[in-house]
């Protein structure tokens, strides 16, 4: 079975490729599932098996998926320009393996941040596979929508595996979500080799906008091409450093809303119904906000959805009640599905097509170093003023990086026609 699509006569689009574009969906489902488990588990296996009091100590798993991941897009992308898609995207799954492992006879907490930076290497390499080779289907009238649908299905599986890992955990935290996982790793890496093909001779297919050649468009180094990305071009910089600030909220949603819910009261299955309203609610409205940008533009979507997020942030932190922190929840996912699909589709539109894949490593490591910095940055806060201090820190920052975006990006001509005229 060849494992390269015919790219000489497909023509682009998500339509005419839906099988291979419904596959990677269902890829990047299997990888959101990965971290879904690990999201309500993880912080109360901290507290509950390792009795760990400090904030800053118990989100170190965080942060160590946070760097290791950021690390890992920018190879993942150099990766994927010169040698493909696929390749990257088995490498994803096979390092995933160990990680169940590690969770189940862990015997102190260190094994738990090994297991999470592996976890960082399978979601710096399939994740970004899955949206690269996406895009790569769906062309540049449909990016939007192709990103939208990615993130969607892998926020879907953070969803589902959230709940499912409350549900399986129990109040003890138990092995059994770890061996769910373990299943998953195998049957993903099973119909990655079998089923997905490379993309790459999409991406080489493309054609530069009319006009002027853009400076991201020549081979370069990896340190070059790294320095051009990141602050080389305003508009690129705005997306990384909004998308390094936006995964505050993540990192707070994932260490620390779980361990506020329980302290609060909150039985775990509910903990992870709460979690999941979060994810749910940005997995689900990228269907319609990736698609939304395709029309009117990045730029309002982005802004929008900075502030929104950093409300919902705040709500959980000032509410006293299940409906208050429901609704916080809610807002912050709806706030994360405005800007998420949009900054990836942002720096796509902005990248040359034979180096779409570096540039949006570039962006993905500043990202999700966010984890990183995040994870340190809220842990300090909370050890020293409490955990809704680090709620409220997190949804100021939102609203100042936010505004950075309105005052430094304007959205670009994807063929010749404005996406915006924001």
């Amino acid at each position: 079975m060849p494992n390269r699509l015919p790219t000489r006569e497909a023509p682009w689009g998500i339509r005419a490729n839906w099988k291979q574009f419904a596959l990677l969906t269902l890829t990047v489902f299997w990888v959101g599932s990965v971290i879904g488990i690990e999201r309500v588990t993880v912080p109360l296996l901290g507290v509950e098996r390792f009795h760990l009091v400090q904030y800053v100590v118990l989100l170190s798993f965080v942060a160590s998926f946070g760097f290791v991941k950021a690390f890992l897009n920018l190879v993942a992308g150099r990766a994927a320009d010169r040698w493909g898609r696929r390749p990257v995207l088995l490498t994803g799954w096979l390092v995933a393996l160990p990680v169940p492992f590690l969770l189940i006879f862990a015997p102190n907490w260190g094994w738990v941040v090994v297991a999470n930076a592996l976890v960082g290497v399978n979601q710096g390499f399939a994740w970004s596979m899955s949206v690269t080779s996406q895009i790569d289907l769906a062309g540049s009238s449909a990016r939007g929508l192709a990103v939208g649908i990615n993130e969607a299905g892998g926020y879907a599986g953070v969803t589902i595996g959230g709940i499912a890992g409350a549900i399986l955990a129990g109040p003890y935290i138990a092995v059994y979500p770890f061996e769910f996982l373990l299943a998953i790793v195998v049957v993903a890496l099973i119909v990655t080799f079998a089923f997905v093909k490379e993309t790459r001779g999409f991406a080489h297919r493309e054609t530069t906008p009319t006009g002027p050649a853009d400076p991201l468009a020549t081979s370069r180094s990896t340190r070059t091409s790294f320095a051009k990305a990141t602050w080389g071009d305003r508009r690129l910089l705005s997306c990384h450093q909004a998308g390094l600030i936006e995964k505050f909220v993540d990192t707070i949603a994932w260490g620390l809303f779980p361990l506020y819910f329980v302290v609060q009261g909150v039985a775990i299955p509910t903990v992870g119904a709460l979690v999941g309203a979060y994810t749910g609610t940005w997995a689900f409205l990228q269907l319609a906000t990736g698609h939304l940008s395709d029309r009117i533009g990045r730029k309002i979507p982005i802004v929008l959805g900075m502030e929104v997020a950093g409300a919902g942030v705040a709500l959980v932190a000032f509410s006293g009640s299940l409906l208050g922190w429901f609704l916080g929840a809610v807002t912050a996912g709806v706030g994360m599905a405005l800007l998420y699909p949009n900054l990836v589709a942002a720096v796509a539109d902005i990248a040359a097509p034979v180096e779409r894949g570096s540039v949006l490593g570039v962006y993905r490591f500043w990202r999700d170093s966010g984890y990183g910095f995040g994870a340190i940055a809220a842990g300090l806060v909370a050890d020293a003023f409490g955990l809704t201090s680090a709620f409220f820190v997190v949804a100021l920052l939102m609203a100042a990086s936010g505004a950075v975006v309105a005052w430094l990006y304007r959205d670009v001509r994807v063929h010749g026609e404005s996406r915006s005229r924001s």
